[in-house]
């Protein structure tokens, strides 16, 4: 877009520029109550902390079965077969569940670099409108130089 002649009026770059949206908070009201709890999850599931939290339950759960009194132990050691058996349950539900929040988190990456590529447009624009405002005044100064020095 050149406007070396004809650069646009104010009123028509106002009517050009829209609000800028905000994706973060569209998408994320866009998602469901479903959708926003698997993204919870993910998160949180994401996080040190739950790794911690499953090392913690994993290394009690086996010293217990291990070391402690033998009336009081409930997942006999060497197989721990009530540990393995969790631990899957846990896998089970937390792997399809990761990848539902994954996917909806690249559909909101998705959103976010679409309004980013609209406000890089947006800018350029406006770039391209200040140049030709530039290259407009420098052509009047120069024309103005000339007829004050012809006088």
């Amino acid at each position: 877009m050149e406007y070396k002649h004809n650069p646009p009026t104010l009123a028509e770059l106002r009517a050009y520029r829209k609000l800028i949206k905000h994706p973060h908070v569209e998408a994320r009201l866009a998602f469901s109550t479903l959708e926003r709890l698997a993204i919870k999850i993910t998160n949180g599931v994401g996080t040190i902390g739950f790794f911690f939290v499953l090392t913690i339950w994993t290394l009690v759960w086996l010293l217990w079965n291990l070391y402690g009194p033998l009336e009081l132990r409930f997942d006999p050691a060497p197989a721990f077969v009530i540990w393995l058996f969790a631990s899957n349950i846990i896998q089970l539900i937390l792997l399809p569940l990761i990848m539902v929040g994954q996917n909806l988190e690249g559909k909101f990456a998705e959103q976010r670099a679409q309004a980013d590529f609209e406000i890089n447009q947006k800018a350029e624009h406006e770039i391209e409108v200040i140049i030709a405002h530039l290259e407009n005044q420098n052509e009047l100064l120069l024309e103005l130089i000339r007829k004050i020095e012809k006088r």
